[in-house]
């Protein structure tokens, strides 16, 4: 069983600025592995995180130290004892999933005793801007089912409110990226409630959410970044109430999988989310949004242009990528 493998960087210039809690982002930098075997090729797209310690090249660093092994026909299994979860096993991984179902000719969604994809209702994210402009950006999309809001500790208050009056009938999520303290938290929470937010995710830093355990809330918290893999969940009960499932997080559907029905035993609501990335990097993040709560998957909307076989936004739906695309 030979193998080849091709990894590349791959820069998505963006529609606009991307602006959250702890910068901008201008292009969607990605990389992406190619696994070719019997004339089959399985492909895979991750993206490299900084605030998890990663880069473009650290991340091809790591894919490229088991070359051999993957060419030699490591498969998913022991991908998983060999990298940890994040960017670098999220390609591997997505890879070995497409080439898979390519070689056996069998869909990912059958492996996985699963219906076929269907379009899904995903949340459209307006970035951080002034209370003025985003509420305009919320007029534009006022009928869409699920508006995410990014905010910091810049008057959240006006912008969530800003939102909310452009669109009434939304379902919101307020996302400020671990921003906020505790006590801005309190100090916000009356007007999270008047607006009826749905989901408020990841207020606190990671490391500084043992305030949560002392904490009420009417709107339920989603850990995002203090959630990677199933080994966090034990950590985050009495403090969350939801967990985003994010494959650059999990390193790939394999844990994500695992972590879903995990998360699902310990009684979390379910988001699965993503970074700033392609179709690619969403194709395999369709098989578990299929079983979430909330589903987040707009990154390839905010690019200049995307695969053009991937996904679509088509009456605020997103639109599963076309047969054959990724993963049969």
């Amino acid at each position: 069983m030979l193998r080849t493998l091709n990894i590349q960087h791959r820069a998505f210039p963006l529609r606009s600025p991307f602006r959250i809690s702890r910068g901008v982002k201008l292009a969607a930098d990605v990389v992406t592995v190619e696994l070719g075997q019997a004339g089959c090729v399985g492909r895979g797209e991750s993206v490299p995180y900084g605030r998890y310690g990663e880069s473009v090249a650290s991340v091809m660093d790591q894919i490229e130290v088991l070359r051999s092994v993957l060419c030699a026909g490591m498969g998913r299994d022991e991908l998983q004892a060999r990298l940890p979860g994040g960017a670098a096993r999220n390609a591997l991984d997505a890879a070995l999933w497409d080439l898979e179902s390519r070689l056996s000719q069998i869909p990912v969604w059958k492996q996985l005793a699963r219906p076929a994809r269907l379009p899904l209702v995903t949340a459209l994210t307006i970035g951080i801007d002034t209370p003025q402009e985003m509420r305009k950006a919320a007029a534009r999309i006022a009928n869409h089912k699920l508006i995410k809001i990014k905010v910091d500790t810049d008057d959240p208050v006006g912008r969530i409110e800003a939102v909310r009056d452009a669109a009434p009938a939304a379902k919101l999520i307020v996302d400020p990226n671990e921003s906020w303290t505790i006590d801005v938290l309190r100090e916000v929470q009356p007007a999270l409630e008047r607006a009826s937010v749905s989901l408020l995710e990841q207020p606190l830093p990671a490391n500084e959410d043992d305030a949560l355990l002392e904490f009420s809330s009417g709107i339920p918290i989603c850990a995002d970044e203090a959630c990677h893999t199933t080994s966090n969940l034990r950590s985050l009960l009495n403090r969350y109430q939801a967990v985003n499932i994010k494959l650059d997080k999990t390193g790939g559907l394999t844990e994500a999988w695992r972590l879903l029905r995990e998360a699902r035993a310990c009684g979390f609501t379910v988001m699965v989310g993503c970074m700033v990335c392609s179709s690619l990097g969403i194709a395999p993040a369709l098989e578990v949004a299929r079983e979430a709560d909330f589903v987040d998957l707009d990154g390839p909307l905010w690019l200049q242009g995307d695969h053009p076989d991937g996904v679509t936004l088509q009456d605020g739906l997103l639109m599963p990528p076309a047969s054959g695309f990724w993963g049969g």
